[in-house]
């Protein structure tokens, strides 16, 4: 059986958020404020959604936040999604996004467990901007502790993720260049989408992704690397071959017909895209006793009517029914 919806696209990767907790309040994300109540499932609810769905197909899973390395426990709930198996008896790939303030002492016990690869959210590779951008003073050597440990422990490909804001980092594009040669870790810069709690988002704070390359080129030249259709990113290496970046540009290139994504929301929402406007309480049916059969059919159905599209930009556009960080990055 294959998680397929009414557009014919194959689903095979899955974003579970495990905590909207976050120890960061970076300005494209939270308000700043403290005010929010937290959503978080036991390790063993998120095992069995898991489970089931990658009886369903799915070949990758993300664990995401919030700040997924709050949760004391991932390491063992890393180990026990390892155990997990394809219907080829294939283990899934299993990777971890993060901010990487805690990465560097448990890169090496999540590699052990069976973690496969990790990206590190960082908007700046200069201390003050990242500050700003982070609003945590001193979080930059954590963060780059973090990266280095992440590659000393073989999770390998290390990405970092780049959120471009107009204002704050665009001049950061050449210094992350930089950066990916000398740490050898893949940089990918993502335009900004409206999903922060601030609802501050206009087009004209958007970094488009030929703006990037414009700047970019500035430094080397670059050379596209081929892609599968599925992959969110344009992949770009330096001429010399040393080095490579990533472009995610979902506002102005958006690659919505090739999505091959579901998420399940730290408090058991099932979502079939970063937009929707609604989503599907699994968690629910599982609370209420719901066998595994009736948790296949609740999730075939929705899987069925996942969006073709998001609508950013567009007249009469609406915002998704929740922000980024109560979603799942």
């Amino acid at each position: 059986m294959s998680l397929t919806d009414k557009f014919g696209r194959s689903i095979h990767d899955l974003r579970i958020s495990i905590t909207d907790r976050c120890n960061y309040k970076c300005v494209y994300c939270r308000t700043g404020t403290n005010g929010a109540a937290f959503a978080e499932l036991p390790f063993d609810d998120y095992l069995r959604m898991a489970r089931i769905l990658v009886s369903l197909g799915i070949t990758k899973i993300r664990l995401t936040g919030g700040e997924p390395l709050l949760r004391k426990g991932i390491v063992q709930f890393v180990r026990d999604l390892a155990q997990l198996r394809t219907e080829e008896g294939l283990k899934p790939e299993i990777a971890v996004t993060t901010n990487g303030h805690l990465l560097a002492e448990i890169a090496q016990p999540l590699k052990d467990a069976g973690l496969d690869r990790v990206t590190v959210s960082m908007d700046a590779v200069d201390p003050e901007k990242f500050a700003r951008i982070t609003r945590v003073p001193h979080g930059y050597e954590n963060v780059l502790a973090g990266v280095r440990a992440a590659r000393q422990a073989g999770l390998d490909p290390v990405k970092i993720n780049c959120v471009l804001l107009r204002g704050f980092n665009e001049d950061q594009v050449t210094a992350f260049g930089k950066f990916a040669r000398e740490e050898n870790v893949v940089v990918r810069f993502i335009e900004f989408m409206p999903l922060e709690e601030d609802r501050v988002w206009t087009p004209e704070i958007v970094v488009p992704l030929d703006e990037i390359l414009a700047r970019m080129s500035e430094y080397l030249p670059l050379q596209e690397i081929p892609h599968q259709r599925s992959e969110t990113a344009r992949r770009y290496r330096f001429s010399d071959g040393i080095g490579e970046i990533g472009i995610i540009a979902p506002v102005s290139h958006p690659f919505c017909g090739h999505c091959s994504r579901i998420r399940i929301t730290s408090d058991g929402k099932l979502r079939t895209c970063l937009f929707s406007v609604w989503d599907h309480d699994l968690h629910e049916l599982m609370r209420r006793g719901a066998t595994d059969d009736k948790l296949v059919e609740f999730i075939l159905q929705v899987v069925g009517k996942k969006e073709e599209r998001h609508h950013i930009g567009e007249p009469g556009f609406v915002p998704a029914s929740r922000t980024m960080v109560h979603i799942g990055g």
